[in-house]
């Protein structure tokens, strides 16, 4: 039984990957490879090598299914700067034409096409094509519209903006080329109901879907590992959890003072990243904070599931919030700042509370460690939430039924077809 033929295209894929948008494009193609359906992957290795510091990782071992096109020239940095400034694949869009035009695709799914070939590379191919905004690239040319380097951008200050970020210009953004090659794409996707409303507030005008990140399904019953494979918790002192890059934009440096007055719990740090010296420097003298460093998922789920709550604390405009999903899973409840897509999340699973000042970040440290109960209460209600809202198995049909509507548009009889015979 044949199902269709996916191409992704993307900068960054694992293990080339730096955030949660290309783990969550993995995961993604390996569902659908897992439900029967050929996909191909075609990413740009000299992009990661040009923005990472680390030797090259090695490749992981690639599924059944599935084909993988690491894109590599001998220009390196100068391949993805010419992409970069001119919008288009220059070095490697004779190569990225080929692999689509002998893959014959079904679906050519665009997800962050900044350095892999810009708004040109849309016009590539023939199939379906799906644009995945994980990011806030169509309407920032710095993605996360944080202006200046140091706020939440509420007005467009694009020239200035890229220059306090030190990045050149794209003179492309100022002569219609995203509009004209968008034409192309037939379904824009938003990963959260914010990201859609905060690219219309920012002049996109085309309609946009929302379909959200998700992770695999939780077992038939019960927690996600047994008591026998839990080791426990991994200290014996109560502890909140805060997961991400240390980046400025996540927030922590407003989290740490609040913990060096907070004697009953800890605050454990997982995760590395630029502007992690500044945060250890800021937490010097508090004895209960503790930095993990990088944690790998399979030892981060522990972390998740003995934490009174998840901390997330995020200054900048998140298009979603996979860290949230992350702690549902494991029946951990959040305490998430009341911005971007957080109050959605929260607000659908029932499973945490939001908060605006210190005072508020408090209060809800206080109320998770003297309440047993209501922990229990709303990470329950986040682990059900994750079953119904953000599970494989819920949101990967809807993917399939974005792929289905926008063929029925076309009137791409086979796509139909193909979807039916391997539902």
């Amino acid at each position: 039984m044949s199902g269709l033929r996916f191409c992704m295209v993307t900068t960054f894929y694992p293990p080339h990957s730096f955030g949660g948008d290309g783990i969550g494009i993995r995961r993604l193609s390996e569902a659908l490879a897992r439900r029967g359906h050929h996909v191909t992957v075609i990413h740009d290795t000299d992009a990661f090598a040009m923005l990472s510091s680390s030797p090259a990782p090695e490749p992981d071992p690639i599924p059944d299914r599935m084909t993988i096109h690491r894109l590599s020239s001998q220009l390196g940095t100068i391949s993805n700067l010419l992409t970069h400034q001119l919008g288009r694949p220059v070095i490697n869009g004779r190569r990225i034409r080929s692999i689509v035009d002998e893959g014959e695709f079904d679906v050519i799914n665009f997800h962050n096409i900044s350095l892999v070939g810009g708004p040109g590379v849309l016009r590539i191919g023939s199939g379906i094509k799906l644009y995945m905004a994980h990011e806030h690239w169509l309407v920032c040319p710095t993605h996360v519209l944080w202006r200046h380097g140091r706020e939440r951008c509420d007005k467009k200050e694009c020239l200035r903006c890229v220059l306090h970020h030190r990045r050149p210009p794209q003179i492309w953004r100022r002569t219609g080329m995203l509009e004209r090659e968008l034409r192309h794409v037939d379904t824009v996707i938003a990963m959260s109901e914010f990201s859609r409303k905060k690219h219309a507030e920012f002049g996109f005008t085309r309609e946009m879907e929302v379909l959200p990140y998700f992770l695999p399904d939780l077992p038939e019953a019960g927690p996600v590992e047994t008591a026998e494979d839990d080791d426990g918790s991994p200290q014996d002192r109560p502890y909140f959890l805060f997961v991400g890059r240390l980046e400025r934009i996540k927030g922590l440096q407003e989290v740490i003072p609040v913990f060096r007055d907070e004697g009953r719990a800890d605050l454990l740090i997982a995760g590395d990243g630029d502007y992690g010296g500044t945060l250890r420097t800021l937490a010097q003298g508090i004895d209960n904070i503790r930095f993990l460093g990088r944690v790998h998922p399979d030892a981060l789920a522990r972390y998740y599931r003995h934490a009174r709550a998840l901390i997330v604390p995020s200054v900048c405009y998140e298009t979603f919030g996979i860290i949230l999903i992350e702690a549902f899973r494991q029946g951990t409840p959040v305490i998430a700042r009341r911005l971007g897509p957080f109050p959605e999340i929260v607000g659908r699973a029932g499973g945490g509370d939001l908060f605006d000042t210190p005072q508020e970040l408090r209060m809800a440290i206080g109320s998770f460690l003297r309440d047993d109960g209501r922990r229990e209460r709303l990470g329950e209600a986040g682990r059900q939430a994750f079953r119904t809202h953000w599970s494989e198995s819920a949101v990967v049909p809807r993917y399939l039924d974005i792929v289905s509507r926008a063929a029925d548009a076309r009137g791409t009889t086979s796509i139909l077809e193909k979807l039916d015979r391997i539902a």
